[in-house]
């Protein structure tokens, strides 16, 4: 049997681990009476833990949200996994990785000397390289998803690709990341339609006003609808491609922000995308090293012939100016990896 303090911290890694225990599960556990499991529950309380309790056949217990944070209880997997994500906060939300240093600090406290051994191997073979993307601020990350969640009023400057600023009242209606930019996806008020802005273009003080009645998502799902605004939309050219290789495979090779792509069968998918110019997305098509079909538009297959032709007259005219002497060349310096075939016998 566990006692004292020993004991309140099983209760307490009881209660965090799932939602509602009854009074007859948590007795088990700790293999205490009725009344002693009361008065460590008590006991937790006075601590600042804010555990509730329901009585009845039914009832149980199930650890509250306070004004407080209070310690949480972690097992070593999980501290030593919180430890290497802290570690590994990405740059992209401004006052994250700061904030991340200093919980990351605290948890070094109480670390294990085992564990501690282990997280610093972590870090000492991760090496990071500069990050110049531009980056949201923490702030204007929180207050919008507070008004999503509140369905609040945002005004706010917003500056688009081609640099210009204009004020927006919109009604926010969801964050999406996509890899490892921020996305907005709103009804925009002056324009009556929905929209999709990047987080880091957002200028100025975001100011969460009244409240609004929530409009029908733009589509069933609002991941989708935000990868065809930043893929396909913004873009002169749009295209549609239909790969030979089951789905996973294609996604496998081709980020989301590339494009929406659906299973079309068990071998076949299509990816909807789009591109400033036929030449880049013909490139594309080619570097992704899939089979593929082009089902739209015209202007789309014929750029393929166009940009294949190339590569061919480009190899041939490679292969001239290189001439015999250095292709005999290769051809010996590969003979060491590849034996020679022997010679076929007379007859």
């Amino acid at each position: 049997m566990l006692q004292g303090s020993a004991r309140l911290l099983r209760l307490l890694a009881l209660l965090q681990s799932r939602p509602t225990w009854t009074g007859g599960d948590l007795i088990g556990r700790l293999e205490v009476t009725g009344r002693t499991l009361r008065r460590d529950v008590d006991r937790l309380r006075s601590l600042g833990y804010p555990v509730n309790s329901t009585s009845g056949p039914a009832g149980g217990y199930m650890l509250g949200v306070g004004a407080s944070l209070p310690p949480l209880m972690l097992d070593n997997d999980e501290g030593l996994a919180v430890a290497i994500a802290l570690h590994g906060a990405t740059g992209d939300v401004g006052g994250v990785a700061e904030a991340g240093q200093r919980a990351l600090a605290k948890i070094d406290q109480v670390l294990p000397a085992r564990l501690r051994r282990r997280l610093e191997a972590v870090r000492a073979s991760i090496l990071r390289l500069p990050d110049t993307r531009p980056k949201v601020e923490l702030g204007v990350v929180e207050t919008l998803a507070a008004a999503c969640a509140e369905h609040r009023l945002v005004d706010l400057a917003y500056r688009d690709g081609s640099g210009q600023v204009t004020r927006r009242a919109i009604e926010p209606h969801r964050l999406v990341l996509v890899g490892q930019r921020w996305y907005l996806a709103a009804w925009d008020r002056q324009r009556r339609d929905w929209r999709t802005f990047r987080v880091d273009r957002i200028r100025g003080p975001v100011a969460p006003g009244a409240g609004f009645n929530p409009r029908p998502a733009p589509d069933d799902d609002v991941a989708a609808y935000v990868t065809r605004s930043i893929s396909t939309a913004p873009y002169r050219h749009q295209m549609t491609v239909v790969f030979n290789v089951p789905a996973g495979e294609a996604r496998a090779r081709i980020a989301p922000s590339f494009g929406t792509l659906t299973a079309l069968d068990a071998r076949r998918c299509r990816l909807v995308s789009g591109g400033p110019t036929l030449d880049g997305m013909a490139v594309w098509l080619a570097l992704t090293g899939l089979p593929f079909v082009v089902e739209g538009p015209p202007e789309l297959i014929a750029k393929l012939g166009e940009v294949a032709d190339r590569l061919r007259r480009g190899a041939a005219l490679t292969a001239s100016v290189r001439g015999p002497a250095s292709r005999r060349g290769d051809r010996s310096r590969g003979s060491s990896a590849r034996p020679r075939r022997p010679p076929r016998a007379p007859g």
